[in-house]
């Protein structure tokens, strides 16, 4: 399968933005003592999470990436895609476990279902024939 039959969604890249911005700002306080150091570390994960962070999706499989690692689900495993109060996507599994999905909001769904292959089914033909 193609890198172009992946569909993507990441966080908004003003975080990476931001992250580098602190991290350029931290530069002066870490280098005054050996042992504040640490202080760089704190916008350099927030850049690397905000660079990788997100949810792909291709006809196979939802691969959730996070910070440090990800987690891959057979569309096969998703009973049901829908959105919480938040706003977000989340995923229930066959199992009865929710999923949120990083980065997808709940109106991006269409987008998210359409990396299956399948379409949406058309509402309005629904909402006539149910009058």
């Amino acid at each position: 399968m193609s890198r172009t039959d992946t569909v993507r969604f990441r966080h908004n890249q003003a975080i990476l933005v931001a992250a580098i911005v602190a991290l350029i700002g931290a530069l002066p306080l870490a280098t005054a003592r050996w042992w504040l150091l640490w202080v760089l570390l704190v916008p350099l994960a927030i850049a690397i999470w905000a660079w990788r962070a997100g949810t792909d999706a291709d006809a196979r499989e939802l691969r959730l990436r996070a910070l440090l690692g990800q987690q891959r689900v057979p569309w096969t495993r998703v009973a049901e895609l829908a959105g919480d109060s938040r706003g977000r996507a989340v995923a229930r599994l066959d199992d009865g476990q929710v999923v949120v999905l990083p980065a997808v909001r709940a109106a991006d769904l269409p987008t998210l279902i359409s990396a299956t292959g399948q379409d949406l089914p058309d509402r309005t033909h629904q909402e006539q024939s149910d009058q």
